[in-house]
């Protein structure tokens, strides 16, 4: 058993590396600080109006306000934004225009927390907020409401998700942003709320904020060229217009884009068009910039545009914060790495005293982080950073300005390298871990699968040079070190490789055509199909579809079964599991790409988070009909007797009744059915009634089967004289103990699983006991083949198929799907009230990933169910190898999902829905893979290890009292 656990471990270190390795490269991460600035006496003196107006043109590159074309030119590009250039060659003190380095992910929502926090948002932006998609951190906003200012809103409702609480509800007005066949609505609903307040006398506001998507929308229909820009640029052209036209003296006008787009007008990656953002800024007030204080020439950046010769003026988009924040007379947001914009400064000798103010919130901000959690990420850069700090502060005269800029400029840097850069080396070295761990997966299985009762030999001449192989490719941290890597991942990289490499060329998976065939075609379609963001909107209708598909051959090999009895044990079998996956399919979530298409029904609605009735009315008889459907189906075999007969009634049952009954009172908390007077009598009541389901089930449940596993009675009768020891159930001596562990984990889950996740538990435990009786027949049918000769098939890779799908479909009916605003926040408020750590975050992950789980945990029951240990001295080898090769198939079968996600996340990391679409299926799909390594792992060394032992000592034992009784 060591032998086949060690693989499965070796197996689950292999995923773990390229995951590893792939997510250091792909997914961006970094802590959000809460900290808030506040006035400083330093900032006075430094504003210049008092008040903004910033409009976003979604996806405004720098090319269509500077009139120079990328190659090749296109013949509808020479229509751009015609006044921005006009005003700065006209007013050049008041006018001036940027190239805007926008940094990657070029996303709205990203760049968004960008331009109004000054930090490096990342895909991953880990808050303090359990379940907030508001952004957490200091921000111009925030700045504003504590200084008591109005800021007003219209646009894109994006920024209603991370501000929702921040504007004036009569000066707000958000349009959906995802139809992006629609040009129009959105820019006419900004116009049509825009102009009345410019045009309002008492100047309600103190910063607008107007969104655009025309242009953006543009850009993903029909493409950046299509002539379909040039009325959409011509109407912001004129809308520019009009708003220069209302402005006063005391407004300054900040226009740009939140990112650019490359040349099919799609953006979300790190290229030169998708990063290269437009902004414009103009007062037609008093001057921004003096001629008589010349700036230095190192305090100026310049970049050269694609298919351009002249370089323009650069800055990072970022850089808008700082400065606008100072002109404005507010504190600079605190998590701020933008550098202040020198052109606004150079008056009054005033530019050294706002780097001065700059320096020292960015110094501050390191400071504090480095004393975070994540502080050990500043390391290696931090020494560096000191002495340009250093250096900046005993500086004087213009060498005092160079290096009060080169601290911004090396800090930003350095906060760069850490969060907001792809690695393409690294996303590299993951998919090639993730691809030869696949095969070398495959190669195990194939081997063993060959090697039937010599499984201990084949293990001992072809797994260990792959250790040793690990160990050699350690090696690969010194080439790492070389190349400016880390030591950990050139190690774990070269570990991985080799070892894989090994088992490939000692077992090679692939000797012939014919040794492919046992890949079914569902996986492979599944996993090609993540290149289609289509597949992914709608994979929770899909793989319903493939599910049934899946059990399609085994129904019709039912109808060729030698006996009647197998032909009904099939077909009606085969039936159950496919109707209650289709009722499963009834309980839905909806993505927001899906809609208007698809109806939630896991909720009472889309807007209400409560059951609907029929889950309320369900949740009890339900939970009491599992426990009999379970006791059910082991009474075919008759092994629901010994442990099980305490276990079930006594332990499951209450445990699952205690579930149901926890989600009806938070039902009747929430909807305060009974009143509010009752709200603090139902808390507390579901609380300990929480506790109890998880502490009965977890922990008596757990520890009686691990004391007394066995589901079988014992007879002893006396023929002739003689002793006769009658086992009552040992036909699945094996599965029936197994599957009580099993029930363990799938009471914890549906304990943590809303109302209608729990029916769909349930449906998805019959449809597997369905398709353990499937199987079990089917391999009875093939034993009484004539080539078979009797001898019952071992686990086959396709067997894998109905499980794992199954397992898929249950997390998608218990209401969850790839994206994080489907996660069940409740569940964190199950065993206390408030947030409490680690239960809160125990109980979201149980939620989240233990449908998966689950069905992960429940593969080597495929190797088990209805199997007897024939040879008492070796019990249920075959059987045993049989649970690893179906812990290992599944293990591969999710592993090919994450290579699928793993290579469309990085093929298409510069889609437009990457971060929206593609990241988090990916990450969906690590979480599932995971979640399966950990139930095959907790299988294979505690399930079946204990079921198998206690079998061999109960047979040995009942061997031996029998013989000393006939000797007698």
């Amino acid at each position: 058993m060591k032998a086949r656990f060690s693989t499965l471990l070796w197996v689950f270190l292999v995923h773990l590396t390229g995951i590893y390795l792939f997510t250091r490269g792909f997914l961006l991460m970094r802590l959000s600080l809460t900290d808030i600035s506040s006035p400083s006496i330093e900032q006075t003196g430094l504003s210049t109006h008092k008040r903004a107006v910033v409009l976003i043109i979604d996806a405004l590159r720098y090319d269509f306000v500077t009139q120079e074309p990328p190659e090749p030119p296109s013949p509808y590009h020479h229509n751009i934004l015609t006044l921005p250039r006009t005003l700065t060659q006209q007013q050049p003190q008041h006018s001036f225009i940027f190239n805007a380095y926008a940094d990657p992910p070029t996303t709205t929502l990203q760049r968004i927390k960008g331009i109004t926090t000054g930090s490096l948002p990342t895909f991953i932006d880990i808050g303090n907020n359990l379940g907030a998609s508001s952004i957490s951190e200091d921000s111009i906003l925030v700045q504003l409401k504590e200084a008591g200012k109005k800021a007003a809103f219209m646009g894109d409702d994006t920024w209603m998700s991370v501000f929702p609480d921040t504007f004036e509800h009569n000066m707000t007005f958000p349009f959906d942003s995802f139809n992006v066949e629609d040009l129009h609505t959105v820019d006419e609903g900004v116009i049509s709320h825009l102009f009345p307040l410019l045009e309002d006398l008492s100047k309600p506001f103190d910063f607008l904020i107007g969104h655009f998507l025309g242009v953006d929308h543009v850009g993903h229909r029909v493409g950046p060229d299509h002539p379909s820009m040039k009325a959409k640029l011509q109407q912001m052209n004129d809308v520019l217009g009009r708003v220069v036209d209302l402005l006063d003296d005391e407004t300054l006008l900040v226009v740009l884009g939140d990112h650019g787009m490359d040349r099919s007008g799609d953006h979300g990656g790190d290229g030169v068009l998708e990063t290269s953002a437009a902004m414009w800024i103009y007062s037609k007030g008093p001057a921004l910039s003096q001629v008589s204080h010349p700036i230095p020439s190192g305090l100026l950046q310049y970049r050269t545009f694609p298919g351009t010769t002249k370089p323009h003026r650069g800055i990072q988009q970022i850089d808008i914060l700082p400065t606008l924040s100072l002109l404005l007379g507010l504190p600079i947001p605190f998590n701020n790495l933008g550098a202040i914009i020198p052109e606004f400064f150079s008056r009054n000798d005033q530019l050294e005293k706002a780097l001065q103010v700059n320096n020292d919130q960015i110094h501050r901000y390191l400071q504090t982080y480095r004393s975070s959690p994540s502080g050990g990420e500043l390391d290696e850069a931090w020494s560096s950073i000191e002495r340009v700090w250093e250096a900046a502060s005993a500086a004087n005269s213009e060498a005092k300005l160079i290096a009060l800029n080169n601290f911004s400029r090396v800090s930003l840097a350095a906060c760069r390298a850490m969060w907001a850069q792809f690695n393409p080396i690294l996303m590299g070295m993951g998919l090639l871990i993730l691809g030869t761990g696949l095969c070398a997966s495959w190669a195990v299985y194939v081997g063993a699968s060959s090697a039937e009762d010599n499984w201990d030999a084949w293990f001992k001449s072809h797994l260990p040079p792959s250790f040793y192989g690990a160990v050699a490719g350690c090696s690969f941290g010194v080439v790492g070190l070389l190349l400016g890597h880390s030591t950990l991942e050139f190690s774990v990289f070269g570990a991985a490789l080799a070892s894989s490499g090994l088992i490939i060329i000692s077992s090679p998976p692939i000797t012939s055509p014919s040794s492919l065939t046992p890949i079914p075609l569902i996986l492979i379609l599944h996993a090609v199909a993540f290149l289609s963001n289509s597949f992914t909107f709608w994979e929770d209708r899909i793989v319903p579809f493939m599910a049934v598909s899946s059990i399609i051959p085994y129904a019709l090999k039912g109808w060729t079964a030698q006996t009647t009895r197998l032909r009904y044990r099939i077909v009606g079998f085969s039936t159950l599991y496919a109707t209650c996956v289709r009722l499963i399919s009834i309980s839905t979530i909806c993505r927001e790409e899906q809609q208007p298409y698809c109806h939630v029904t896991f909720y009472a609605s889309s807007s209400q988070t409560s059951p609907p009735l029929a889950a309320v009315i369900l949740g009890l008889p339900v939970a009491l009909a599992l426990s009999l459907a379970i006791r059910r189906f082991l009474k075919i075999s008759k092994s629901d007797k010994g442990v099980a007969k305490i276990y079930y009634p006594l332990i499951l049952t209450p445990s699952l009744l205690g579930g149901a009954l926890y989600w009806i009172i938070e039902w009747a908390d929430t909807t305060s059915v009974l009143g509010e007077e009752w709200d603090g009598l139902l808390r507390l009541t579901r609380t300990w009634v929480a506790r109890f389901s998880f502490g009965w089930v977890l922990i008596l449940g757990g520890g009686l089967w691990y004391v007394v596993p066995l589901c079988v009675d014992i007879s002893v009768k006396k023929e002739n004289g003689q002793k006769q020891v009658q086992i009552i159930g040992f036909a699945n001596a094996s599965g029936s103990p197994y599957l009580l562990f099993w029930t363990v984990a799938l009471s914890i889950i549906h304990i943590t699983s809303q109302l209608p996740a729990q029916v769909v538990l349930s449906l998805a435990t019959i449809a597997l006991l369905s398709y353990l009786e499937v199987l079990d027949s089917v391999r009875d049918v093939e034993a009484m083949e004539p080539l078979a000769g009797g001898y019952r098939l071992p686990f086959r890779f396709n067997d894998i198929v109905p499980l794992a799908l199954l397992g898929l479909h249950a997390f998608y009916g218990t209401g969850h799907q790839s994206t994080i605003s489907s996660i069940q926040w409740k569940a964190a408020f199950m065993l206390t009230s408030t947030v409490t750590y680690p239960w809160s975050a125990i109980t979201i992950v149980v939620n989240s990933i233990g449908p998966i789980f689950l069905f992960g945990l429940a593969a080597p029951l495929l190797g088990l169910w209805n199997r007897t240990p024939d040879e008492p001295k070796s019990a249920s080898s075959q059987a045993k190898t049989d649970a690893m090769l179906a812990g290992l198939a599944i293990m591969s079968y999710y592993a090919t999902l994450l290579l699928g996600t793993s290579i469309s996340a990085a093929v298409l990391r510069r889609h437009l829905m990457v971060w929206k679409v593609f990241a988090p299926r990916f990450m969906a799909a690590v979480l599932g893979l995971l979640a399966v390594d950990l139930g095959v792992l907790l299988g294979a060394g505690v399930g079946v290890a204990r079921v198998t032992q206690q079998e061999i000592r109960s047979c040995v034992g009942y061997e031996d009292g029998r013989g000393k009784e006939e000797e007698e």
